[in-house]
């Protein structure tokens, strides 16, 4: 039997079809892998062209930011740009005690000094920006205070919503955290631990 020419032609019309529909199918997946693969390398989806989408929420957050944030155990108190209670070291007339480089204090309550060039502390939500301020050391760094407290955090705070440094004596004084009135707070976090490196001084 002699073969249609027009059945010839037509499966050569067919078969091209075919190939362009393939390659266009082809097209459209790596185009739309590589949309996908630059939606999920950036941290952010809602930021306008031109902006930095390669920081975190957290990291939005001004380092010098002080906020309020609820404790367990504690209630509302003063929290640092990283979400960790903020504490300070009072005597029992309820003046400041500095806690001091040289007797090892500040490796245990590490304190925050505001960074170079930076003259003041942000008030976030719930802080009195009435009640920021800063203290200047013998050594030149400026100090954030709150209510007259110096602010430390406690190294055995591993992360936010964590009130162990409470009412723990050492270094000549007792900690308290920090009520947004700019007072020590007096209840007792239920987690609260006096771990021996911080105790006997």
């Amino acid at each position: 039997m002699i073969g249609n020419p027009k059945s010839h032609g037509f499966s050569r019309w067919v078969t091209a079809a075919a190939v362009t529909t393939g390659a266009l199918v082809v097209l459209a997946a790596c185009s739309s892998s590589k949309t996908k693969t630059t939606t999920s390398g950036s941290t952010s989806t809602s930021a306008p062209a031109g902006t930095s989408t390669t920081s975190s929420s957290a990291s939005a957050i001004p380092a010098t930011m002080f906020s309020t944030a609820n404790v367990p155990g504690l209630g509302t108190v003063l929290v640092d740009a990283r979400g960790r209670t903020v504490y300070l070291l009072t005597s029992g007339d309820h003046t400041n005690v500095p806690c001091e480089d040289s007797n090892g204090c500040t490796k245990v309550w590490p304190d925050l000094p505001l960074p170079a060039g930076v003259t003041g502390a942000t008030a976030g939500l719930g802080v009195q920006p009435s009640l920021l301020s800063t203290m200047k050391s013998s050594g030149g760094e400026t100090y954030p205070t709150y209510g007259g407290w110096l602010m430390y955090e406690y190294t055995g705070d591993t992360g936010p919503a964590q009130g162990h440094g409470q009412r723990i004596p050492s270094f000549g004084g007792t900690w308290y955290a920090i009520s947004p009135t700019g007072n020590p707070v007096t209840a007792t976090a239920a987690s609260s631990t006096t771990p021996s490196s911080a105790t006997g001084y």
